[in-house]
């Protein structure tokens, strides 16, 4: 779509040059009326001119020929032709003079004219004055050259002014619309979280309503995101509530159990209900992160994390999670590490990409967590394990939230989401691949803390 400012100046440009062409046409009829008016007088002042001159000569017996010769050979330069004939009562004048470029118009009537000699179109003025006339004339196509001549004389100056009033409405027009793009910008560099009001912009008087207008859309944005906000913590307690008191009896019922043992059916059914409020609790819990990432979490930013110490935390939660300490061996590049995440959310990161590696892998299977350098001064941490793994195609899925390979009961389909969300809200990446030999490569790449 074009920009506004591309349209402003062919709206402005295509306005100036239909009014400067017409007004240029109209200023080139005038010229060309005036020209031809002052062509015209030219002829008539030179047949006065040459008929004064012939008329002060001294009268000789017989048919006289005045020597005007350099007369006319400077009539001849300037472009004119010319025709001397003396009246003696003849039918026809007898020309006397003319010069070498002149046509035969003995038969021109007196006045203005426009006559063809020669197949050329000439302009003609004729005098008769006592016994002479006097017969001037130019070329048509001459005089239209000459028009030519003015009018691309006039023309150049005319595309050259058009040309740089453009330019000079481009820059002009830009400065007009810095004020929107300052406020574009403003509002390109926010994240999507981010409801403060605009900083203050001064903006002409047009576009006061479009920015109060943006300012009022953002008090009900950070209206309802605060709503959603209670909402959220509201029903987290609501909820956690209820699922503590459910599991605090299920372990009473367990533990009453062992003193007095019931039937198989009842056990697995026990077991079956203790799981599944597990199940419940780590979901809602994973739900509260994700409500967190995709709210306000700027008090923690800029805080940095070590990359030895939240794996090992990591390590020790996503194993006492699974019941089986020791399955996650953790490999290190020597050398301090820090990134450029909060500690508490590269440990979450860490932890479900754990618990995926040790959900899906095979019993005894060991899941292995590696921590090296990437480029562009980034940091990996790369899990690997010999599980069912995926196709390239299902990698690129995962990530998506409650996306579950299978419907088995395992998992809730937020564990990766959850770390791809981390990554990218610290410009990171998780990276999927099915791993050589069989299994699942999971890269998470952060980038590292400023030293």
């Amino acid at each position: 779509m074009t920009s506004l400012r591309v349209r402003l100046l062919g709206i402005i440009g295509a306005s100036l040059l239909v009014l400067w062409t017409l007004v240029a046409v109209w200023m080139f009829i005038d010229l060309r009326s005036q020209m031809r008016a002052a062509l015209d007088q030219r002829l008539a002042a030179s047949a006065r001119m040459v008929a004064a001159l012939v008329g002060q000569l001294p009268a000789t017996p017989g048919p006289a020929r005045p020597p005007a010769g350099p007369l006319l050979d400077v009539v001849a330069r300037d472009g004119l032709a010319c025709e001397v004939s003396l009246l003696r009562g003849e039918v026809m004048p007898e020309t006397v003079a003319r010069t070498a470029s002149s046509p035969r118009m003995a038969e021109v009537a007196p006045g203005y004219s426009t006559q063809t000699f020669g197949g050329k179109q000439w302009r003609t003025y004729v005098l008769q004055q006592g016994g002479i006339r006097v017969a001037t004339a130019d070329r048509l196509d001459v005089r239209e050259g000459l028009m030519r001549d003015i009018g691309l004389a006039a023309a150049v100056p005319f595309a050259v002014a058009l040309a740089g009033s453009l330019l000079l409405l481009w820059f002009a027009i830009g400065r007009g619309l810095a004020p929107i793009e300052a406020i574009r910008r403003q509002l390109a560099r926010r994240r999507p979280d981010d409801d403060a009001a605009l900083a203050p912009t001064a903006v002409p008087a047009e576009l006061s309503p479009l920015v109060g207008t943006i300012g009022h859309l953002l008090e009900r944005v950070r209206g309802v995101i605060a709503r959603e906000r209670r909402f959220t913590d509201d029903a987290a307690h609501e909820l956690r509530t209820p699922l503590t008191a459910v599991k605090t009896h299920l372990q009473v019922l367990g533990l009453a159990l062992e003193r007095d043992p019931v039937g198989p059916a009842v056990a697995q059914s026990l077991a079956h209900a203790s799981e599944g409020v597990l199940r419940m609790q780590r979901t809602l819990e994973q739900l509260l992160l994700l409500a967190r990432l995709d709210g306000d979490l700027d008090s923690q930013d800029g805080e940095q994390a070590d990359a030895y110490e939240a794996a090992g935390q990591a390590v020790r939660d996503a194993e006492a999670g699974s019941g089986n300490p020791g399955r996650v061996r953790l490999a290190a590049a020597a050398g301090p590490l820090a990134v450029a995440v909060p500690p508490m959310l590269l440990v979450s990161a860490l932890r479900n990409l754990l618990d995926n590696a040790l959900r899906y892998a095979p019993d005894g299977s060991p899941v292995l967590l590696e921590i090296d350098a990437a480029d562009g001064n980034r940091i990996r941490f790369t899990v690997l394990d010999r599980g069912p793994g995926m196709t390239p195609a299902e990698c690129a899925q995962a990530v998506e939230r409650f996306w579950r390979r299978s419907r088995t009961p395992l998992g809730s389909g937020l564990g990766l989401s959850i770390a791809s969300t981390i990554a990218m809200r610290y410009q990171g990446e998780v990276r999927l691949a099915p791993r050589p030999g069989g299994g699942l490569r999971a890269e998470l790449i952060l980038p590292a803390a400023a030293e």
